[in-house]
């Protein structure tokens, strides 16, 4: 998937608001959630953790060319490898080594919290009549749903056929009753800095989730987890990591990324000036 955070606490920032160290806009750069490039240059070491050594960086190229013709099971523990890696990696490098299982770990912020069971809660609230707090027990009590689909990243990488579980999107809207006058839904991250927004008509499709499971395991905190949203048709930075909120809305207000230059409708080949084959 994606390129992925750290994992120390960081102050919490509006998302709404334009990183003034951020790259420009332009469609060269999406992220499955994130860009390193965007670490806060007042972040300390200690709180960013040892940067990655040469050594280390030259020995993980080396893994990632060998992880490229590996069996499925050394492809899955590159990729924990890297992933650790990227959490205490202030540059952002190693985002851009190879990974046989070809996903790239991307974060705006220089670090992310770890949830889990004990203190994760989900909030859907806005212009509904039922306002609700989800705990992770009370998410995988729901009716389930798996998708097997591309993940595209508006960069250029694809995974192909990737399993993802969770509970349709539609399922937590008829609960807690969208009013009339809702037109859009937007989603907030507990990294603090990350949005994104759908439209209504987006947001109940079928192969919208709010997963839990990703490749037939429990959703780790390096893609997104415990629980991310997963948009199947559209480039992955629509599918938001590290989701802690849902909130209906009369419009779409532009997420992270779309306020830096990506496109609000994030469809895979018809949008952001590129022709990659939609994911199917």
């Amino acid at each position: 998937m994606d390129r992925n955070p750290g994992a120390a606490e960081h102050p919490a920032a509006d998302p709404d608001t334009t990183d003034p160290g951020a790259p420009e806009p332009g469609p060269s750069a999406d992220r499955d959630t994130a860009d390193p490039d965007t670490t806060d240059p007042a972040d300390t070491t200690a709180d960013r953790g040892t940067p990655v050594g040469r050594r280390v960086i030259l020995g993980m190229l080396a893994l990632g060319a060998g992880g490229m013709a590996a069996a499925p099971w050394l492809q899955r523990r590159l990729e924990k490898f890297l992933a650790v890696a990227a959490e205490n990696d202030p540059t952002g490098v190693t985002g851009l080594l190879p990974n046989g299982g070809g996903f790239r770990y991307y974060s705006v912020t220089s670090s992310v919290p770890h949830k889990n069971a004990e203190n994760y809660r989900l909030t859907v609230g806005g212009l509904v009549d039922k306002p609700a707090d989800y705990r992770l027990a009370d998410l995988r009590a729901l009716p389930q749903h798996r998708i097997v689909h591309d993940v595209q990243c508006v960069t250029g990488w694809r995974v192909p056929q990737t399993p993802f579980e969770g509970v349709r999107l539609a399922t937590l809207l008829d609960a807690a009753g969208v009013r009339p006058g809702a037109g859009a839904v937007r989603f907030t991250c507990f990294d603090g800095a990350y949005s994104e927004s759908l439209t209504l008509e987006q947001a109940r499709r079928d192969d919208v989730l709010v997963a839990l499971r990703m490749r037939d395991e429990p959703l780790g905190h390096s893609h997104g987890g415990p629980v991310r949203l997963y948009v199947a048709p559209m480039y992955f930075y629509k599918s938001a990591k590290w989701l802690s909120g849902i909130e209906v809305t009369r419009e779409v207000r532009p997420g992270y990324w779309e306020d830096r230059g990506y496109d609000v409708d994030g469809w895979v080949g018809k949008s952001n000036g590129r022709d990659d084959a939609p994911t199917t």
